[in-house]
């Protein structure tokens, strides 16, 4: 099953006010991709269109993956291919929708302030689940490392939410549990505030997240990778703010993207 792809942008400033979702990437009906901008895109200082999408207003079609996704997905021939799917926790031999594998990877590259990112949909049971990588590895202490080195797969961590980060007010980071406690990183900002309201609202019976995967070979970003089960309180819609609706209607103008 595939959802809406999120695309976030942010500048160097690592502030809170300049990241934030600018477009959305879904399959049409045929099994081709649509891209819509976002009113993130017009309310986001600094930001402007990508190359062969100028206008905000347009809906963007195309048969095949838009370059700018299909370039951050790794090409079947390169070496590090396979165990990449593995990392995160797909199976090579089955390779999941592209849609998917980004919205695990977050098709981040070193060259550029875009990531992107699936909005949570409700499991078959009503429950959020959301499988990411942690963040803020390249950040954590040394004796956190060795401890992020020790994990075990289904290792139970904590989430701590931080409303005095000085670098993000709707921070969450997560924790070890055990006789040393650590903090070993943060959950995606683009799950943080949903995060958050989960944890004031779920019993702490129905929410937990843990390790999937430790990958000790991995670069840091695609070091731990982790899952996450809550509870779906009723009226709680993720990805729901006016920045991320879409600009154009899919039942108005359209762009062939070749």
């Amino acid at each position: 099953m595939t959802s809406n792809l999120f695309v976030a942008w942010r500048s160097g400033n690592p502030s809170e006010s300049t990241w934030g979702p600018v477009g959305v990437l879904e399959r049409t009906p045929s099994g081709g991709y649509r891209f819509t901008y976002t009113h993130g895109a017009q309310s986001l200082a600094g930001f402007h269109a990508f190359p062969g999408m100028s206008r905000f207003d347009e809906v963007y079609e195309s048969d095949e993956l838009f370059p700018m996704f299909a370039n951050r997905l790794l090409n079947q021939s390169r070496p590090e291919y396979r165990p990449s799917l593995v990392w995160s926790g797909f199976d090579p031999d089955n390779p999941p929708d592209p849609i998917q594998l980004l919205g695990v990877t977050e098709g981040r590259r070193q060259t550029d302030s875009l990531e992107v990112f699936l909005c949570p949909q409700p499991d078959s049971d009503g429950c959020f689940v959301a499988k990411f990588f942690l963040h803020g590895l390249r950040h954590a202490r040394p004796e956190a490392i060795a401890r992020v080195n020790q994990l075990q797969p289904d290792e139970e961590l904590r989430i701590v939410p931080e409303p005095d980060n000085q670098y993000d007010r709707y921070a969450v980071a997560v924790w070890t549990n055990g006789a040393e406690e650590y903090r070993i990183g943060y959950v995606p900002r683009y799950l943080a505030r949903d995060i958050r309201r989960l944890h004031e609202y779920c019993d702490p019976e129905f929410l937990s997240l843990r390790v999937q995967r430790v990958n000790p070979s991995a670069p840091l970003q695609q070091r731990v990778l982790c899952r996450m089960n809550a509870c779906w309180p009723d009226g709680f819609q993720p990805c729901s703010g006016r920045e991320f609706r879409p600009i154009g209607s899919s039942n108005g103008s359209r762009t062939a993207v070749q």
